[in-house]
């Protein structure tokens, strides 16, 4: 029996943060697919959840200060919570600069980073519910960490076209700068499951 009770309500803000990122990524590939009339509407409703990310991170380093004893280390729930929080930064950031940018038509290379993103965010989802119940997290990281590579190589191929075949340099630079933002958008993903490693070897 524990003379001092763990705080277990971080397992509950992780799923808060995962779910909103699965929300976004969500959103941002409708609007991709959707084409540029509708991605000015995906950026303003990710916005929203941005900004309801940033709320329950605050929640989070609140509690974490008021916390004597928590299931984690506090500074592993800490990195994972900015991790998760990068993630959601770098999602915004990719929609506005489309946006900004307006590419018409959108390259079906961005829309497969988009599908990659999207498939992080589903497999970041029960990584954390896996994480609560000491199950089995690796699975979902080493999935993550696949996706991430696969985004890598789509990317390189994707610029290399760039450069071989636009003549518009504008339109080039425009196009390079969405594809390195959504790329961003899926290290950060990998920083997720390399810290949900890091926490389950600590803890194991």
């Amino acid at each position: 029996m524990r003379l001092l009770p763990r705080e277990e309500k971080f397992f509950h803000y992780f799923l808060e943060q995962a779910d909103i990122i699965l929300k976004a990524a969500e959103i941002l590939l409708a609007g991709v697919r959707a084409g540029n009339n509708k991605l000015a509407e995906a950026a303003a409703d990710i916005v929203k959840l941005e900004q309801k990310g940033d709320e329950v991170i605050h929640e989070i380093f609140v509690k974490l200060n008021q916390t004597f004893i928590t299931p984690l280390d506090p500074e592993d729930i800490h990195t994972l919570s900015s991790n998760l929080d990068d993630v959601l930064d770098c999602i915004e950031d990719a929609a506005h600069r489309m946006v900004a940018y307006r590419i018409e038509p959108i390259p079906g290379p961005v829309i497969e980073v988009c599908e990659i993103i999207h498939a992080c965010a589903k497999a970041m989802v029960p990584a954390f519910h896996e994480l609560e119940r000491n199950g089995k997290v690796l699975e979902h990281c080493i999935e993550i960490n696949r996706l991430e590579d696969a985004a890598d190589q789509l990317v390189r191929r994707a610029v290399a076209d760039l450069f071989a075949n636009t003549t518009d340099a504008i339109a080039l630079i425009k196009l390079k700068e969405i594809y390195e933002f959504l790329e961003e958008a899926t290290d950060r993903c990998e920083d997720v499951a390399d810290t949900l490693q890091n926490v389950i070897v600590k803890n194991s």
